[in-house]
């Protein structure tokens, strides 16, 4: 039973928004084309992030809470499922908010002051934190997608809205990931590669690290559904 945990947590995530994507008020099943099309390429990336951080001994896998079935370059098989599982709860909570969430939700200058101020953070944090290389690759790749929103006057109001709707589950599967309430943790991470900062178990830079995850699906499945990204 141990050895299905990793597996249990992604299904978990994404058993009830999966069953919810049938309900008739926001048939999400529609626009799975969509989400599967920005998922794939987003979940490539971070693959090949993920392999090459596992290699150099970032972080790695208890071998003990996984099933053992399939590996990719010593990437298991519930690490691939993470980045189409909790992508696809995120993106179905994005979808559903944009059609019952007004889109001044909130105001346009507190979003661009919060906007101005994450791509100051996770610029800085780069610069000051350059020998840890999570903390580092983290904070540049997520500032460059933020840079890009900012310069493409991109309104990703609801998208940061749906990051933080979902916060509270991604506390309890990521701590369950990080040790929480079990004996060892399902995914360990080198203090020497990170900030040794932490939620409870979880590392600080897995806020950051999910916020880049999710925001980079959901601007994709935009582009996919619509042909563009809403602008400002």
């Amino acid at each position: 039973m141990k050895s299905f945990y990793y597996l249990f947590v992604n299904l978990a995530c994404v058993s009830i928004p999966f069953v919810a994507s049938f309900y008739k008020a926001y048939p999400f099943y529609k626009n799975w084309k969509y989400f599967f099309k920005a998922n794939l390429i987003v979940s490539f990336l971070f693959i090949i992030h993920d392999i090459y951080f596992t290699s150099i001994g970032v972080w790695g896998f208890n071998q003990d809470y996984l099933i053992n079935f399939f590996d990719i370059f010593n990437l298991p098989l519930e690490e691939v499922l993470f980045f189409i599982c909790i992508p696809y709860a995120c993106v179905f909570t994005y979808f559903v908010f944009s059609k019952y969430i007004p889109d001044n939700l909130f105001h346009l200058i507190f979003y661009k002051g919060l906007l101005n101020f994450l791509i100051l953070f996770t610029l800085l944090s780069s610069i000051i934190n350059y020998e840890y290389l999570y903390t580092f690759y983290t904070s540049v790749f997520l500032f460059l997608l933020l840079m890009f929103v900012k310069l493409k006057k991109i309104d990703i109001r609801k998208a940061i809205l749906s990051y933080i709707a979902i916060l509270p589950f991604f506390f309890l599967s990521n701590g369950l990931l990080t040790g929480s309430f079990i004996e060892e943790p399902i995914v360990w991470y080198n203090h020497k590669e990170n900030l040794d900062l932490r939620m409870f178990t979880i590392p600080v830079e897995d806020v950051f690290y999910g916020f880049l995850l999710i925001i980079s699906n959901c601007l994709l499945f935009d582009y996919f559904k619509y042909g563009n990204i809403k602008r400002i």
